[in-house]
């Protein structure tokens, strides 16, 4: 492919071929987003290390989070307040460090500190590896940018609690932050020589918006922190999530009447008035909310009732990366002969179907009734993520870019926080309904119970127990049953209710304009 630079090729700015920089930008994304998931089977570990509580060491997914939340709105302004390089190489700096001194975390507070430094400084590396994107591919080729991009996005993932557990078992939970350092030392010298500014992106001395920045903390982290940690502490019932969630809506209402008000406004909300972005954005919530839902939900049926161990109920959810890695490449193909409508609408039937599959499991399943659903699964993340990132971006000035994919990455991240607390939640109350509902059925006045019970009680006997406390136990064993079987019910509304959420979101594609740039696979109207 011919070295090309779309942004100004009338500059001075080196040619560089742009899928030596989607390579360069997206080793650094992968590492960030692989970050997110592949610490979460060693906190056990961490915690036995550290000689802390497992709640305790919760916080060192708790503070990533957070932080990362906090500088995700920003980076646009971040990048036209200090450049797009500069600050690309200064994320992936501090990232590689402040991982290596995780490793090194002598105690808890240490580890936490360095996780807050590490989720800050990889904040901003999944929208500026987009907005790069962007703009060094031809409108005609983004199709294909974004389907590398989500690729990373979509199965990093996956592999995270596999190579977590693996690093934790192999060597030590440690290993899970010093693996960053050789990638993040490689993804700084590509950076260096590959990455350069565009033409428009010049230095900024405008006024910097001190009450912007602080009322986004307050609003952005306070959410973050009520959504991790509201089903542990019971959510409102508990005087410090509802001071959590006081802080969340009174901070983002400021801080919305505020950027409109502001004369530089550290986020630009402006652009919200496009349909199609303010759709997308909207759409991508949701995908995040149902995604990284069911990637918490799926393991946690297989290890809580299924009896599969951690490393391995990670090694069973593989398919949908395979799924999303086969089908990625495809659908950038597809982008220039097929609507992009029309690709996201396929995969928003298809990932629909799969979750409906999903809510009939029955407490035989086995590795097979997972592989399947979770492969076609995958395979539709392809039609989802590569469309609508191109769709919702299309009509979006460059300049404005790297604000408009802030945005985009932030409610994707925010509606997998709610994804995550809202899907254990509902499992937990839906299991505890379904319990009150079978015991009802249960009396020792009915004959299916008696049946049962005898047979148990027989057994027992039969095996030394005298009759009293094999009659204990019988009752005990049957209540176990009771609650197996309410526990699989719970997942199975869960899993509905994301498939409806699913179908609910197709109407929402007709909002959406047609892509000006690309149309059959010509290019129709270039910025």
């Amino acid at each position: 492919m011919t070295p090309i630079n779309p942004a100004n090729s009338k500059s001075s700015i080196p040619l560089v071929n742009p899928w030596i920089v989607a390579i360069t930008v997206m080793t650094s994304t992968f590492m960030e987003v692989l970050d997110t998931t592949v610490v979460n089977v060693s906190l056990p570990h961490i915690a036995g290390s550290l000689s802390s509580t497992p709640n305790e060491a919760t916080w060192a997914l708790t503070s990533y989070l957070v932080a990362n939340a906090i500088i995700l709105p920003m980076t646009g302004w971040l990048a036209n307040y200090f450049g797009r390089k500069r600050l690309l190489m200064a994320s992936v700096a501090g990232f590689t460090i402040s991982s290596f001194l995780c490793g090194f975390a002598p105690n808890l507070p240490f580890l936490i500190f360095f996780r807050i430094i590490q989720g800050a400084t990889g904040g901003g590396l999944q929208p500026l590896s987009q907005a790069i994107l962007l703009e060094v591919f031809p409108p005609k080729d983004r199709g294909k940018a974004m389907a590398f991009w989500a690729l990373g996005i979509v199965v990093a993932p996956m592999l995270g609690p596999v190579l977590g557990g693996w690093l934790t078992d192999a060597h030590s939970w440690r290993w899970v932050f010093y693996i960053n350092v050789p990638i993040g030392i490689l993804s700084l010298i590509m950076t260096y020589i590959f990455v350069f500014d565009p033409a428009y992106i010049k230095r900024t001395t405008a006024k910097i918006d001190y009450w912007g920045i602080g009322l986004l903390a307050v609003g952005i982290g306070a959410l973050q922190i009520m959504l991790d940690k509201g089903q542990e502490d019971n959510w409102f019932s508990s005087r410090f999530i509802t001071t959590l969630a006081v802080l969340t809506v009174g901070g983002l209402v400021l801080f919305v009447v505020r950027e409109l008000m502001a004369e530089h406004p550290v986020v630009d909300l402006q652009v919200f008035r496009n349909r199609s972005y303010a759709t997308g954005v909207f759409l991508m919530t949701v995908l995040g909310f149902v995604l990284y839902g069911s990637t918490v939900l799926v393991p946690l049926l297989m290890q809580t009732l299924l009896g599969y161990p951690a490393l391995q109920a990670g090694i069973a959810m593989l398919p949908r990366g395979l799924g999303s890695f086969l089908m990625m490449p495809v659908v950038g193909f597809l982008m220039s002969k097929i609507e992009a409508r029309r690709l996201l609408g396929t995969g928003i039937l298809v990932a629909t179907f799969s979750f409906w599959d999903f809510a009939h499991l029955n407490l035989n399943v086995g590795y097979w009734n997972f592989f399947w659903p979770l492969i076609i699964q995958g395979a539709s993340m392809g039609f989802l993520f590569v469309p609508l990132t191109t769709i919702t971006n299309d009509q979006i000035p460059k300049e404005k870019i790297g604000n408009a994919t802030s945005l985009f990455n932030l409610m994707r991240n925010i509606g997998a926080s709610i994804g995550i607390a809202t899907v254990v939640t509902l499992q937990s109350r839906h299991a505890q309904q379904h319990i009150n509902n079978l015991s009802g059925h249960v009396s020792p006045y009915n004959p299916v119970t008696q049946n049962v019970l005898s047979r148990i009680i027989s057994l027992l006997t039969s095996r030394g127990a005298d009759v009293v406390t094999a009659t204990h136990q019988a009752y005990a064993m049957l209540f176990g049953m009771i609650k197996k079987q309410a526990a699989i019910m719970a997942y199975n509304d869960v899993f509905a209710l994301l498939s409806f959420t699913f179908a609910a979101m197709f109407p929402l594609i007709f909002l959406m304009q047609k892509p000006k740039h690309v149309q059959g696979g010509a290019e129709t109207a270039v910025h």
